[in-house]
């Protein structure tokens, strides 16, 4: 009993780490896909998905800044609203145009069909779609479509007409349904901008932990005329959400530890029990109750390390299956991805099971502390 329940507890534990450490890193990935880590505008488009102010990229953090480490890519783009119109339905959109400098790495796992524009040659047509625009326009890679740029009151809009390369499918709802991803010139011959003026810079970083660090960087860098903002100050709620899976994580490992220790503990003193005969002899053979006590405490570790064994090779197996086949799905409605990600963490494995033989040997220490109110006498005679 105290084998399974250690191999349980060990699971359960791993199991809402991976989990809840994938979920936070996966919709991390996701956000800072489409805006970067940290975002370079003017004051007046920093909380908007549409940018109406250019910026010169004449800047001096452009294209990379040169007091400051860590700092992976910065790229940038413009965007403008639109509505795409087919013969048979019509949808509201917003266009990201990007240029060369674009790593569209960040994208590429989310490609499901056709392949990324050709955005080093001449202004062409090519943009990437979203599946979920894609299924509710009836379009798929090759065919074209309409888009409609509003100008300034009174005046005809311009139209353009694209050609579908690509199709994404990131999971991340309030993504898919808004932005379509193509050659940045467009929107700067829409808005009669200069070959030089962009909407704005997406920074990308190295090490996601030191966004606030980095954040805080960037801002005393860039000119005064300019803003800056992590995504999670520009989305707020998702990573005050995130934060949630933490206290979650906690809670899980304090009941599943709770758990192990109280079975190992109950294992421990019904060895004891079973076993005072034998500590009696070996009492009144010239053993010190340290002596006896480590025998029991070294029977209870090997035990521990049984459950810890199973447990193991379960989760870890478990977690390889989800990894490669993705059998547990999840509603991106509510959890901005299709299926359950885990994070396999060799640190946090490791952690896991040195944080729980420590704590079970530490309660330990206390039922095993019965041994020395044990009298050889009674203990020898005790049937």
């Amino acid at each position: 009993i105290a084998i399974t329940a250690i191999a349980i507890g060990i699971v359960m534990m791993i199991m809402a780490v991976a989990t809840g450490v994938g979920l936070q890193e996966k919709i991390r990935e996701k956000v800072a896909a489409f805006n970067g880590h940290i975002v370079i505008s003017n004051f007046d488009d920093n909380q908007s998905q549409i940018t109406t102010e250019p910026i010169s990229i004449e800047q001096n953090f452009y294209p990379k800044f040169k007091n400051i480490d860590g700092i992976k890519n910065i790229q940038a783009v413009a965007s403008k609203a639109g509505i795409i119109r087919t013969e048979n339905a019509f949808e509201g959109v917003v266009y990201k145009g990007v240029g060369t400098d674009y790593d569209f790495t960040h994208l590429q796992e989310y490609l499901k069909a056709g392949k990324i524009p050709n955005l080093k040659s001449e202004l062409n047509t090519e943009v990437l779609v979203s599946e979920y625009l894609a299924k509710r326009l009836h379009l798929k890679v090759g065919d074209k479509f309409l888009t409609f740029f509003m100008k300034e009151k009174g005046k005809l809009p311009n139209k353009r007409n694209f050609l579908i390369t690509g199709i994404y499918n990131s999971g991340f709802q309030e993504f898919d349904a808004t932005y379509i991803i193509g050659d940045i010139r467009h929107v700067q011959l829409i808005n009669k901008w200069k070959p030089t003026e962009v909407g704005l810079f997406e920074v990308f970083v190295d090490d996601f932990s030191k966004i606030k660090e980095k954040g805080d960087q960037v801002y005393k860098e860039i000119p005064p005329t300019l803003n800056s903002i992590t995504i999670e100050e520009k989305y707020y709620s998702i990573f005050e959400w995130l934060k949630l899976f933490d206290f979650n994580i906690i809670v899980i490992l304090i009941v599943m530890i709770v758990v192990s220790t109280i079975n190992i503990v109950v294992a421990l003193l019904v060895l004891i029990l079973e076993r005072t005969q034998m500590i009696g002899i070996l009492k009144a053979m010239g053993a010190n109750n340290w002596k006896i006590r480590k025998i029991f405490l070294y029977n209870a570790f090997y035990l521990i390390a049984r459950g810890l064994l199973w447990g193991n090779l379960i989760a870890i197996s478990l977690l390889l299956i989800q990894n490669h086949f993705g059998l547990v799905e999840l509603n991106p409605e509510n959890y901005y991805v299709n299926k359950a990600p885990v994070s396999i963490n060799l640190f946090h494995i490791l952690l896991l099971n040195g944080g729980t033989v420590f704590i079970c040997l530490l309660v330990l220490m206390i039922p095993s502390y019965i041994i020395t109110k044990i009298s050889p006498v009674k203990a020898i005679r005790f049937d």
